[in-house]
């Protein structure tokens, strides 16, 4: 198991400060989303996690283990990098072989059933592979690490819908045959927004939230019904978005439901359900609320 202390964390290029200050705790054995629009932050603060960069300020531990140059610390992490940094000659069932060196816990087995259900052909070479097989064989490598944490950097990359959700599956089974950290940045939000326990969102280089994805969504809902009904009910509430079809509107409200709420929801014969991680997210990374 391992435990992701954060600390004051902080880095800068030149005058350009990316990450400010970031104080934040990655609980073991929980799925996280790392959130945050480009530029915000995330890639930094993965190089950062796995001193692949130095920081400017602050520090990261691993189980109370600083992770600065300290390959037992770093030997818990696996990161699924955007950028190729394997040995580009090297055929795929080499690389398997080759990651082994470095993780023992490397599954051999594993990694090559997961070729076979991807469609990875393990006798290429890594460069001739697509954009979206060489993020395949990425994927199918740090799933099959044996580290306890898995850190993926945008991992579907060039994945068409079907692979997409074989990976989130496969991300899933994995889990839950053997616990693990995972933290996933990705832009995709919808299609993680079920399987991920808590999220991180960073907007400007410093950390919005860190929280349980139920208690987040839990701070906004979803309205819907007939447009004119709709339009009465949003008077005076903030209102992030609305969705509009044939006379019928779908609106998504910051706060809870109470009980004057709950009356003029069936007064107006109103629906009410869960807001969409998506839209609550571009709400909190700096969307202008609807008038």
């Amino acid at each position: 198991m391992a435990l992701i202390n954060i600390s004051n964390l902080t880095k800068e290029y030149g005058n350009h400060r990316v990450l400010d200050n970031v104080s934040l705790t990655i609980e073991e054995n929980k799925i996280y989303g790392l959130l945050g629009r480009n530029g915000a932050g995330k890639t930094t603060l993965l190089n950062l996690i796995t001193n692949r960069i130095f920081s400017s300020g602050g520090k990261v531990t691993i189980d109370n283990e600083d992770v600065v140059e300290n390959s037992n610390a770093l030997g818990k992490i696996y990161f699924m990098t955007e950028q190729d940094l394997y040995p580009e000659g090297m055929k795929i069932k080499d690389l398997f072989k080759w990651t082994k060196e470095f993780y023992s816990n490397f599954n051999m087995d594993y990694a090559l059933s997961l070729s076979n259900k991807f469609g990875l052909n393990v006798n290429k070479k890594f460069k001739e592979l697509s954009t979206g097989y060489s993020s395949i064989c990425k994927i199918i490598i740090t799933l099959s690490s044996g580290a306890e944490v898995l850190l993926f950097d945008e991992p579907v990359l060039g994945l068409d819908a079907n692979h997409r959700d074989m990976f989130y599956k496969e991300l899933v089974a994995n889990y839950i045959d053997k616990p693990k950290t995972i933290v996933l940045s990705t832009h995709i939000i919808e299609e993680v927004s079920e399987i991920l326990e808590k999220v991180i969102i960073i907007k400007n280089g410093e950390v919005l939230g860190n929280n349980e994805v139920e208690n987040l969504l839990g701070e906004a809902y979803l309205v819907s019904g007939s447009s004119e009904r709709v339009e009465e009910y949003i008077k005076g509430k903030k209102c992030i978005n609305i969705d509009s079809m044939a006379g019928f509107k779908a609106a998504t409200i910051i706060g809870k439901i109470n009980d004057e709420n709950k009356m003029q929801i069936t007064d107006l014969q109103l629906e009410t359900s869960k807001v969409e991680l998506q839209k609550l997210f571009i709400h909190l990374t700096g969307e202008e609320e609807v008038k």
